[in-house]
């Protein structure tokens, strides 16, 4: 299976700057975690478009995002993006509707805790989003937290700490 990966920074990849004692999007930490998994007939490549927190996401930055998952459909068996978990829904649901009929699953993952954290949870939904590579039909979905939620109508639940269907 042929799987490529957009990165565009978000929590995910987020690292403690003990400078400035403060966390920064500067590096892809996605095929750091790939490179953790036991994937002995998967194919991936990387595609690193952004390195932001998704709130400083502009509509021309999920153009890109939209750009680049067009290119690589035609390429490969699934498209992960790799987003921040703030806007996530906006750019699910642009994909949504700019690439009605996908041929191929297109799935959205981030994490609530940067992968350094001791309590991250990017391992479990990148983990979680390579499985649901296999398993989905095609469309667009947010898979976090043992949830697998199709778009149009994923929002994020503050509370909740997750996403859920709007009600």
């Amino acid at each position: 299976m042929n799987i490529t990966i957009i990165t565009t920074g978000g929590t995910i990849a987020k690292t403690f700057d003990e400078r400035d004692g403060m966390l920064h999007n500067e590096q892809p930490i996605v095929e750091q975690i790939v490179a953790g998994l036991r994937l002995p007939d998967l194919n991936v490549a990387y595609c690193h478009v952004l390195s932001k927190d998704s709130l400083e996401f502009t509509d021309d930055d999920r153009q890109l995002v939209l750009k680049n998952v067009r290119k690589m459909i035609t390429g490969c068996d699934a498209v992960i993006v790799s987003h921040g978990t703030d806007t996530l829904e906006k750019t699910g649901e642009l994909l949504c509707r700019e690439i009605p009929q996908p041929t191929i699953p297109i799935l959205l993952t981030g994490a609530m805790r940067p992968f350094e954290f001791r309590d991250t949870d990017a391992t479990q939904n990148l983990t979680e989003a390579l499985l649901a590579c296999r398993l989905v039909a095609a469309g667009v979905y947010v898979v976090m937290h043992n949830r697998v939620l199709s778009f149009p109508g994923v929002v994020k639940d503050r509370e909740a700490l997750t996403f859920v269907k709007k009600k």
